[in-house]
């Protein structure tokens, strides 16, 4: 039989450690991991932040020129425009010509 060499305390304490190195690179690793998430995500939420600012004075502009279009197209600016400016006027009924189908 072939003999068996004793387990000393040393040997058995260095197996410990190799067994526990691969777990310490787990755990940091992971801790790298949670630190760039956590870096990604505060990114993310200012970005969203900023996007957010910029669709509220984006929709801020957007109502001002709904605003302004509607004076600038409301009837009776049109109807002082066409008078005052263009000349025009509505046809009296000597200006009127009928065409039959």
């Amino acid at each position: 039989m072939a003999a068996q060499r004793p387990i000393l305390a040393g040997d058995s304490a260095r197996r410990g450690r190799v067994a526990l190195l691969p777990l310490m690179m787990a755990v940091v690793l992971s801790a790298f991991g949670v630190i760039h998430s956590s870096h990604a995500c505060r990114e993310l939420y200012a970005e969203l932040q900023r996007l957010e600012a910029d669709q509220w004075y984006l929709q801020e502009d957007y109502s001002r020129l709904l605003l302004e279009q509607s004076a600038w197209a409301s009837h009776y600016r049109v109807e002082k425009v066409a008078t005052g400016e263009l000349g025009m006027h509505s046809p009296i009924v000597e200006e009127l010509k009928v065409v039959a189908p």
